[in-house]
């Protein structure tokens, strides 16, 4: 699975996104709209973390959804 399945089923992703990344907002999930390199920017964002770290939490919650 690519990534591009994410952004074609971000709406049934949302949730899921939300429930790892809980400070995320609905308007926050709503402008990312499935675009990886915007959600590793609100990953930073909201958790103050720094980009590798936000690529590798999410490449772990990707592979969990395989």
């Amino acid at each position: 699975m690519d990534w591009n399945r994410v952004e074609g089923n971000w709406k049934q992703f949302k949730g899921k996104v939300k429930e790892q990344w809980g400070e995320l907002t609905d308007d926050d999930l709503d402008q990312i709209a499935g675009k990886r390199d915007q959600l590793e920017g609100k990953i930073q964002e909201r958790y103050g973390i720094e980009k590798d770290r936000a690529r590798r939490d999410i490449d772990e919650w990707y592979g969990r959804q395989l």
